[in-house]
């Protein structure tokens, strides 16, 4: 896997470099697929949805010059025959995936199928906020909204560790470190507490942090 999990999208020079990196190619001549159905679980869902969609949003992931750019609604494919959109995830280079409500977006990845072709996905994952969190194997109850069917916080779990985005951003008050201390102290893995200009890379199963700004590592074990 080549998974690229922002808080705020590719918003600095250095995570932009990290994803031409994983690409391997300019975003000139990458394919992309839009993925944002968690935004619609969340308060202005549709407005946050178009403005991911059509670059208009202030986490830069759709604008980024993609060769082409689609978009992959998970609400819609149980209903359609996976030969119809399966190929098109495989031969896709970045899937772009937006943020919203993380244990909505789960469910979906889940009941739609993706999930289990994100294993073996030969292209990049790049998410933000909520879809970097469910990498995780939790994301803590504290962002815990939607609630599934399982009444749990339980996530896709590729990785192992989990995230708590948007640290000290104006809009997100309680997005302080001394709450994010105590969510993680309520978790038995290592937990990232990361803010909008860092980015979690992970590539194989190695993981590297990408920052122009502020990020810890909590619950880490120590070497």
């Amino acid at each position: 896997m080549k998974l690229l999990l922002t808080s705020g999208g590719v918003k600095n020079p250095s995570i932009h470099a990290a994803l031409l990196a994983l690409l391997g190619k300019p975003t000139a001549e990458a394919s992309a697929l839009c993925i944002t159905t968690a935004s619609y679980a969340i308060p202005g869902g549709p407005r946050l949805a178009y403005e991911f969609i059509s670059g208009q949003s202030s986490t830069p992931m759709c604008e980024l010059g993609w060769k082409s750019l689609g978009v992959l609604e998970l609400t819609a494919l149980p209903s359609i025959d996976k030969d119809l959109w399966v190929p098109t995830v495989q031969q896709t280079d970045v899937l772009l995936v937006n943020g919203g409500d993380p244990l909505y977006l789960c469910h979906w990845m889940q009941k739609s199928g993706l999930a289990d072709l994100i294993p073996s996905f030969p292209g990049v994952y790049v998410a933000l906020s909520a879809g970097s969190m469910i990498m995780a194997p939790r994301i803590g109850q504290d962002f815990v909204g939607w609630k599934p069917p399982s009444g749990d916080d339980q996530t896709l779990g590729l990785v192992d560790f989990s995230i708590f985005p948007h640290l000290d951003h104006i809009a997100l008050p309680k997005n302080h470190m001394a709450n994010a201390e105590k969510w993680a102290a309520k978790l038995t893995n290592p937990a990232y507490v990361i803010d909008d200009e860092t980015a979690i890379q992970v590539v194989d199963g190695t993981t590297e942090v990408i920052s122009e700004g502020k990020w810890t590592l909590l619950n880490s074990q120590p070497s």
